[in-house]
């Protein structure tokens, strides 16, 4: 392989490609390939400025730049790939409205989360949230924070300048008995990754990069709450590491109603996917359903914390899979030796049926204690 030959053409390309807002990802199926492009590109970015957008995905040996090829060069054929760098945006509906109630949220309380505070509160359970941050400042949230990172801005701590973010970490870990909420565990850690910006809106590369950080400081399971319609091949590779590495990941379905498919990357089978219900305990009609769901939880009408102190409430996937990545913090503070497989079988099996049942429908709607109890017998 000659990586002057690929520099000189990234040079060219990305030139081009920064005009038009789009990304992609090149991926090195050898690693001493990928090691050699890394020492050329840091002797050439110096020098060459569109070399410096150019961003490393260590994780699975790729790098994220403004370019979107036409071909290869010769030297790159039978060696990398490359696929387009896609954005993706937060699952959540319209806001709702700011609200003045407090104590336990509905859904907190439906899952059965409080009968379970007696044996496990979460305690010093590492949950990654890669989102939009979190507002640092939250009274429900300042006992339950850890520094986490900014990926978009590294010299910045992850704030929160959208507020999707604040509201799944409340439904997480809140911990604010008197004048706020108190969410599923309130005494696991959050490490929020901001990889989305104010409009909640990210980059493929964005959300590896959050996986990579979140391997690397040994999160003990990571709440992703987007999705896209597309398959990304270097998401895919991102997520099963992290699944191998000992790290789950929980991911919302979607928000579109549709049946027979939802959203990457709740798709991937290293995942727990996770659709929503309402407090009928059906399935609530925005919801994305199919048979690659594993669980349902609250996800209508769920109140949670929001930046400056407020609370709002929202609808939407996203809100349903906070109250897992919650529950498995609660698992986890018990039974920390739990592989991501065990885990997932756990929440699969003890999960309660819903109502109105049907056969597209083989997952049942989340319950603390019934998982806490299938657990026991690991």
């Amino acid at each position: 392989m000659d990586a002057s030959e690929i520099a000189e053409w990234l040079r060219r390309s990305t030139r081009s490609s920064e005009e038009h807002g789009r990304r992609s990802i090149l991926r090195f199926w050898n690693p001493e390939d990928y090691d050699k492009f890394v020492q050329t590109l840091r002797a050439d970015r110096l020098r060459a400025k569109p070399l410096r957008n150019i961003r490393r995905l260590s994780l699975i040996r790729a790098v994220s730049c403004p370019l979107f090829p036409e071909d290869l060069p010769p030297s790159l054929i039978g060696k990398a790939y490359w696929e387009e760098d896609v954005p993706m945006r937060v699952h959540a509906l319209p806001m709702g409205t700011i609200v003045t109630d407090t104590g336990v949220p509905w859904g907190v309380k439906h899952i059965q989360a409080p009968l379970a505070w007696s044996r496990t509160t979460g305690y010093r359970v590492k949950v990654g949230v890669i989102d939009t941050g979190v507002d640092f400042e939250h009274p429900d949230l300042r006992h339950s924070l850890e520094r986490g990172i900014n990926l978009l801005q590294r010299m910045y701590p992850p704030q929160d300048d959208n507020g999707h973010g604040t509201h799944i970490s409340g439904t997480i870990a809140a911990a604010n008995e008197l004048d706020g909420i108190i969410g599923v565990a309130p005494r696991s850690k959050i490490y929020p990754v901001k990889a989305f910006d104010h409009n909640g809106t990210a980059f493929v590369s964005d959300i590896i990069l959050g996986i990579e950080w979140c391997v690397r400081n040994q999160m003990d399971v990571v709440n992703m709450s987007f999705g896209m319609k597309t398959r990304s091949k270097a998401l895919l590779n991102a997520v099963n590491y992290a699944y191998h590495s000992g790290v789950l990941i929980v991911a919302s379905s979607g928000n579109d109603g549709r049946i027979g498919e939802i959203d990457y990357p709740a798709r991937y089978n290293h995942t727990i996917a996770v659709g929503a219900t309402n407090l009928q305990r059906r399935i609530a009609p925005f919801t994305n359903r199919s048979p690659s769901i594993d669980v349902y939880a609250p996800g209508d009408r769920i109140v949670s914390a929001w930046p400056r102190g407020k609370h709002r409430e929202m609808s939407g996937t996203s809100m349903a899979t906070s109250h897992v990545t919650g529950a498995i913090a609660l698992l986890l503070s018990l039974k920390p030796e739990l592989t991501p497989a065990q885990i997932k079988a756990i929440v699969k099996s003890s999960a309660k049926p819903l109502r109105n049942g049907k056969a597209l429908r083989a997952a049942g709607e989340l319950n603390v204690m019934r998982m806490i109890k299938a657990a026991d017998r690991y």
